[in-house]
């Protein structure tokens, strides 16, 4: 029962007790006042201060947003009108005049409408503070499609070069790769970008240098006999080569040195002709039916070693000591006047001896060689 007693007292006392008053700061476009609480909706508490108010301005009652028609709570408030501010978006689609009372770049865009992904670049950034007069640029990303030689890869992106798009996919370029269009270009208009991974290795090798021949025209031998004085050596060169890939593909090499590791040694051969050609051989002697006819074109007598090649293989090679296995040696002394459309050569015999040829045969041209090698000897 005490206690009962006890409680109501408190309750009486507590009930006696003032209530406290509602202290109201404004803060308004620089000045600091305090007023009279009135009803304590904001609209009347600014008519009554007679201060305009746009829908873009923003209240605040102890740093909490409030709306313009709800009263505030009772107690210690302070009121703050944070004035909206001009600014200008600079964007793809064109330039527009805004304003709002955020606090940053972002919260302003975004009470705008305007909608901000990770990949669009903002400048300033979406956490700078909003500033009276600031120009803000927005560069939305875009889709891009990369190929590559492992498959392709979607992606979003606002950078300004096909490098920096790469980079911030997670696929940058490295090394000598190569994108299309190259890394410094603006980010092509379809979209599409072809990655392509370049690489390169350096090789060793030995590598042959062929040895030349010295060819020594001797009439010390027997046609057609030919000898080795020295046989000769290959030399040996270290070549290092440097090859390139293209996703995984080679797609050029070169050489980059070469160095001489042994020289070649040049062999030596003796050889009783100085040039062989293969011929088609006929043969004929001086007498036909009983006429004989001694006379050639070099004035040798006709018969047994005097052979006849066509003019122009006579102008060249007159006087020129021939070896024609089957028949011997013989002498270029005559002109054959049939013997045209292939290599052709004609055999003389004398009168008594005659032998038919209608064959192809190696023809020797022995030693000397004329000063002037002609060109279908070569």
């Amino acid at each position: 029962m005490r206690f009962t007693r006890l409680l109501a007292l408190v309750l009486l006392l507590a009930a006696c007790q003032p209530q406290p008053s509602t202290r109201l700061r404004l803060v308004a476009d620089g000045q600091t006042r305090d007023l009279p609480a009135g009803d304590l909706v904001p609209a009347h508490i600014l008519a009554d201060a007679g201060i305009a108010y746009s829908t873009s301005d923003r209240l605040l009652a102890n740093g909490i947003p409030v709306p313009l028609d709800s009263p505030l709570p009772s107690g210690r408030v302070t009121l703050q009108l944070r004035r909206a501010l001009n600014f200008r978006l600079a964007a793809p689609n064109g330039q527009f005049s805004l304003a709002s009372s955020a606090w940053t770049v972002g919260e302003a865009l975004l009470e705008a409408g305007v909608n901000l992904y990770v990949s669009d670049r903002l400048d300033p950034s979406a956490d700078a503070p909003l500033e009276d007069g600031m120009v803000v640029v927005l560069a939305p990303g875009r889709d891009l499609l990369v190929r590559a030689a492992g498959g392709s890869t979607r992606v979003h992106s606002s950078a300004a070069t096909v490098g920096q798009a790469l980079a911030e996919a997670g696929i940058p370029l490295m090394g000598l790769d190569r994108a299309e269009p190259s890394e410094n270009d603006a980010l092509p208009a379809d979209g599409q970008i072809r990655l392509v991974r370049v690489a390169e290795s350096v090789t060793s090798a030995y590598k042959v240098i062929p040895y030349e021949t010295q060819l020594i025209v001797s009439a010390e031998l027997q046609p057609p006999a030919q000898d080795v004085l020295d046989p000769g050596e290959v030399g040996l060169a270290l070549s290092r080569t440097r090859l390139r890939f293209e996703d995984g593909v080679e797609v050029g090499r070169a050489v980059e040195s070469e160095t001489v590791v042994r020289q070649p040694r040049t062999r030596v051969a003796r050889s009783s002709f100085w040039a062989a050609k293969e011929m088609y051989a006929t043969s004929y002697h001086p007498c036909v039916a009983g006429a004989c006819s001694y006379g050639t074109s070099s004035g040798m007598k006709a018969g047994y070693g005097v052979v006849a090649l066509n003019l122009d293989w006579y102008r060249a090679l007159k006087g020129v000591r021939v070896y024609i296995p089957g028949y011997g040696l013989g002498v270029v002394g005559d002109v054959c006047p049939g013997c045209v459309g292939k290599p052709w050569i004609d055999l003389g015999y004398d009168q008594g001896n005659y032998v038919g040829w209608s064959s192809y045969v190696t023809v020797y041209f022995l030693a000397p060689a004329p000063l002037d090698i002609p060109w279908f000897l070569k």
